[in-house]
């Protein structure tokens, strides 16, 4: 395995099925910075002491404990490229998606960072394409990473199919793929286990939870580059805006591929004082209508332990329905399962408001007034409908006992969107 630009811990070494450690840099993994311990691994100030005395990071120790006393081990060493970065994808872009791809082009040739903002369903991903292939064509290396596991399940076959002579590692939490690559796909998380090692960045989803509001992981993309990062999302943050107004460099497409509008939500209101043990007939009756058109349902709901509950109450309508949260061990056999259509009907939390694509789709959503329910979140939610163009109308409906400031701010985004 090529560990170059790699920063890993003596307990991920000895997991790993290397020979070269001696070609490693080690460093103390917490310093002593101005009095104050800093992790050298994730940037973070703010560590914990142990009862025994030590100091450990407590920011990222979600990948692994590090104390004061342990070492970090940098391989510094020159990347072997790997891969010719072929594009064997054969689509062709739209007249604005070609923009977009040019002036993203310009950007990373230049070392500047960029930001695609471009609604659910516009093609960000094929937009990429002529960028990665230049990049790993030169010899440099690229990684696309996202906040979140879903997103990277759904995008690995896609870039496989697109660069199928190029090997691609692909990361995320119990999935530690050691294939020599020029490109990686990835968790964030998983950039905290390298060191000033890609040339390019790019961030798929960036606002989305757990990077949303995690100094942390935002850490972990500025220590693992070395040239520029591409932001990619359909609801930029206050951030990113604000990086907008001081000049980053940014593309925006407000329609999709097929050029169609972004379905509209409609809200309807009802009483929901029986919920979860008991769902509205009317949502019921919907859901049964919009299966009966030969299309799937996702019916998203605000709490993890609603989903099954839901699940079991529309399953007893005679269809094929499966709950789904962050928590399910069988999460992604469900999804597959879903966009195979043995399963009709899935009930889910917002853990499913990104990266999951299925064309003839529909979307409900049930207490939408609930506040885990955002504003960025039921546009994203929204955009899992009308993904493909001869279904570009699926509907969308959010079921909400009370109108929200953040159900009226996400359906006006879309009816903006729409317009431009």
């Amino acid at each position: 395995m090529n560990l170059a630009g790699a920063q890993l811990t003596e307990n991920e070494l000895m997991r790993l099925t290397v020979s070269n450690i001696a070609q490693a840099t080690s460093l103390p993994a917490l310093i002593q910075e101005h009095g104050r311990w800093c992790c050298q691994r994730c940037g973070d100030r703010k560590p914990v002491q142990l009862p025994d005395g030590r100091f450990y990071c407590s920011a990222c120790v979600s990948i692994g404990r590090l104390t004061n006393r342990d070492l970090l081990y940098r391989f510094e060493q020159p990347h072997r490229p790997v891969g010719d970065g072929l594009l064997t994808w054969h689509g062709t872009l739209t007249p604005a998606q070609q923009k977009a791809s040019t002036a993203l082009q310009t950007s990373v040739t230049a070392g500047a960072d960029h930001l695609i903002w471009a609604v659910t369903g516009a093609g960000k991903t094929e937009m990429l394409f002529p960028t990665i292939s230049q990049m790993v064509q030169q010899g440099k290396r690229v990684a696309i990473v996202s906040p979140r596991i879903d997103v990277i399940r759904e995008l690995a076959p896609r870039l496989r199919t697109a660069f199928a002579t190029t090997p691609i590692a692909v990361r995320y939490g119990g999935h530690f793929d050691q294939t020599d690559s020029d490109l990686m796909l990835a968790t964030v998380h998983q950039l905290l286990r390298f060191h000033r090692a890609f040339d390019l960045i790019v961030v798929d989803e960036v606002d989305a939870f757990p990077m949303a509001g995690t100094p942390m992981l935002h850490r972990a993309v500025q220590g693992a580059r070395r040239g520029p990062v591409v932001y990619l999302t359909a609801t930029p943050d206050r951030p990113l805006k604000a990086a907008m107004r001081k000049g980053l460099m940014v593309s925006r497409l407000f329609r999709r591929f097929h050029g169609h509008p972004l379905p509209v939500p409609a809200i309807r209101l009802m009483n929901f004082k029986k919920l979860p043990s008991q769902l509205p007939p009317a949502i019921v009756k919907w859901v049964r209508d919009v299966v009966a058109t030969g299309r799937s349902c996702l019916l998203f709901v605000p709490k993890i332990s609603w989903a099954p509950q839901i699940a079991a109450l529309v399953q007893r309508n005679g269809l094929r329905v499966a709950g789904v949260a962050s928590t399910d061990r069988l999460r992604a056999e469900k999804i597959t399962a879903f966009r195979q259509r043995k399963i009709q009907v899935l009930v889910t939390t917002t853990i499913l408001e990104r990266g999951v694509t299925v064309p003839r789709c529909v979307v409900g959503v049930v207490a939408a007034a609930d506040r885990a329910f955002t504003a960025s979140a039921l546009v994203q939610i929204a955009g899992r409908a009308g993904r493909a163009a001869d279904s570009a109308d699926d509907p969308v409906v959010f079921f909400t006992d009370r109108y929200t400031l953040a159900l009226l701010a996400a359906k006006r985004q879309i009816v903006m969107m729409n317009g431009r």
